[in-house]
C-alpha cells in the first residue's frame, strides 16, 4: 500500500496598483474612531515601602490630583499586614476617556517580618485573571471589562543595592504583570552615586534571572530614536512635586532646596520625563498587549491544562475498572453529590431562615423602640397639658377673687355718695326754709 501526499499549490501574493479610490486605505480611521468612542482601559499598580514618593509621583505622571497621599494620621499605627487597594478614575484629554484603575498596596515592606508579604499582591493579580477567564466563558462577551494589572511600578529604596525582599518579591511577579523598577526619591542621589545604583540593581535583575518589561524599539518613529536606549535607563530614577515653581519668570514643578532646584521634568535632573514618555505616550497599548498576549495566556494555558490532567486521570481511572464496578462507584459519587447538594441546599435556607429572623427580630426591637419614643412624647405632652390646666385654674381663680374685691369696694364707695348727696339736700332744704 502506497500512500501519496499532495502539496497544495503555493500561493503567490503580487503587489498590484490600483487604478481609482477603493476606501480599504480608511480602515485604520474606522478603528480609530470606534476605539475613541469606545474608550480605554488601564490598570497600574504601584508597589514599594512608605515614604518613596508614591502618590506624589501618580499625580506628576497625570498632572492631577487624583491618588490622594497614603500618610497615616498621627498616632494611627501601620498596617500589620499587606492590604490591596484599588480606585478608579476617569480622564479625557483631547476627547480621548481614559478609565484609569491605581492599585496600592498599604504596607508592603513596612513590617519587621516581611516573609511572604507579596503574597495578598500575587492573589489580587491571579484574581483579576481568573475574573477576566470567567467572563471570556459567558455567552455575552462583548462587555467583558478587563480589569487584569497591565503594569507594576515597583518602587526601589535609594542605596547601594537591591533589598532580599525586593528580589523576592520580583521573582515571585515577573511571570504575572509587567515589572518596571523605579528608584524613589533620586534628588537624595548624586548623579555619580546614581549611576553606580542603577547599574548594581540591573547587575541583580540579572544576576537573578528576574524578567522586567523589555520596552520595544522597533516600532518607534523616527522622532522617538532619543528613546531607543531605554534599556540603558532602567531602573528610572525619578522625582515627584506637585508644587509649582516659578524659575526666572517660568513655571515649573519641582523640589527647592538651599542648595539648589530638582526639577521634574529636566531630563538632566531624573528621568521622569523618560518613566512619562514610555510609560504612557508611546509603550501604555504594548503593555496591555504583552499582559493580554503574553502574561494572561500563561495563566489561561496553566488552568486549562490543569482542568485537562484531571479529566484525563479521571478517565484512565475508569478505563480499566469493571462495568458494574464503575456502575456502584459512579452511583456512590451520585449520591454523595446529592447529599452533598441537599446539605448546601439545607445550610442556604438556614442561613436565610436566621438572617429572616434576624431581620425580624432588628425590626421588632425598631418598632418597641418607636412605640416606647411615642409613649414618652405623649406622657410629655399629658404632662404638658396638665399643667396649663392647672395654670388656668389658678388664673381664673385669681381673676374671681379680684372680681370680688373690686364689686366690694364700688359697693361703699356708691353708699358713701349716696350719704353724701343726703346731706347735701337737707342742707338745703333747712336754708330754704329760714328764708321763708
Amino acid at each position: 500500500m502506497v500512500l501519496r501526499t499532495e502539496t497544495p499549490p503555493a500561493v503567490t501574493c503580487v503587489d498590484k496598483e490600483l487604478n481609482g479610490y477603493v476606501g480599504f486605505a480608511n480602515l485604520p480611521n474606522q478603528v480609530f474612531r470606534k476605539s475613541v468612542k469606545r474608550g480605554f482601559e488601564f490598570t497600574l499598580m504601584v508597589v514599594g515601602s512608605s515614604g518613596l514618593g508614591k502618590s506624589t509621583l501618580i499625580n506628576s505622571l497625570f498632572l492631577s490630583t487624583i491618588y490622594e497621599d497614603d500618610n497615616y494620621p498621627e498616632g494611627e499605627k501601620l498596617p500589620k499586614t499587606v492590604k490591596v487597594q484599588h480606585s478608579t478614575v476617569y480622564l479625557v484629554e483631547g476627547g480621548v476617556s481614559l478609565k484609569l484603575t491605581l492599585v496600592d498596596t498599604p504596607g508592603f515592606g513596612d513590617a519587621i517580618n516581611n516573609t511572604k508579604c507579596w503574597q495578598p499582591i500575587l492573589e489580587y493579580i491571579d484574581a483579576k485573571y481568573e475574573e477576566y477567564l470567567n467572563a471570556e466563558g459567558h455567552v455575552n462577551r462583548s462587555t467583558v471589562v478587563d480589569n487584569r494589572v497591565h503594569c507594576c511600578l515597583y518602587f526601589i529604596s535609594p542605596g547601594h543595592g537591591l533589598k532580599p525582599l525586593d528580589i523576592e518579591f520580583m521573582k515571585q511577579l515577573h511571570e504575572k504583570v509587567n515589572i518596571v523598577p523605579v528608584i524613589g526619591k533620586a534628588d537624595t542621589l548624586t548623579p555619580e552615586e546614581c549611576v553606580e545604583f542603577k547599574a548594581n540593581v540591573m547587575k541583580e535583575i540579572e544576576s537573578n534571572d528576574i524578567k522586567i518589561y523589555q520596552f520595544p524599539v522597533e516600532e518607534l518613529d523616527d522622532e522617538e530614536e532619543e528613546t531607543q536606549d531605554l534599556q540603558a535607563q532602567l531602573p528610572f530614577a525619578v522625582v515627584g512635586s506637585n508644587t509649582l515653581l516659578d524659575i526666572n519668570g517660568k513655571k515649573l514643578r519641582g523640589r527647592m532646596y538651599p542648595w539648589g532646584i530638582a526639577e521634574v521634568e529636566n531630563p538632566d535632573h531624573c528621568d521622569f520625563i523618560f518613566l512619562r514618555n514610555n510609560l504612557i505616550r508611546t509603550h501604555m497599548q504594548d503593555l496591555k498587549d504583552v499582559t493580554n498576549n503574553e502574561l494572561y495566556e500563561n495563566f489561561r494555558c496553566q488552568k486549562l491544562a490543569a482542568v485537562t490532567s484531571v479529566n484525563m486521570d479521571n478517565k484512565l481511572a475508569s478505563s480499566n475498572r469493571n462495568p458494574l464496578a464503575q456502575f456502584e462507584i459512579e452511583k456512590k459519587e451520585h449520591q454523595e453529590r446529592l447529599k452533598s447538594m441537599k446539605a448546601g441546599m439545607e445550610k442556604v435556607m438556614e442561613e436565610k431562615v436566621k438572617e429572616k429572623m434576624t431581620k425580624m427580630e432588628e425590626q421588632k426591637n425598631e418598632l418597641k423602640q418607636k412605640h416606647d419614643h411615642a409613649l414618652k412624647i405623649l406622657e410629655k405632652l399629658r404632662q404638658e397639658v396638665d399643667a396649663k390646666k392647672k395654670e388656668l385654674a389658678d388664673n381664673q381663680k385669681a381673676l374671681e377673687e379680684l372680681q370680688l374685691s373690686s364689686g366690694v369696694a364700688v359697693n361703699n364707695s356708691t353708699s358713701s355718695l349716696n350719704s353724701t348727696k343726703d346731706k347735701i339736700s337737707s342742707k338745703k332744704t333747712k336754708s330754704t326754709k329760714k328764708l321763708f
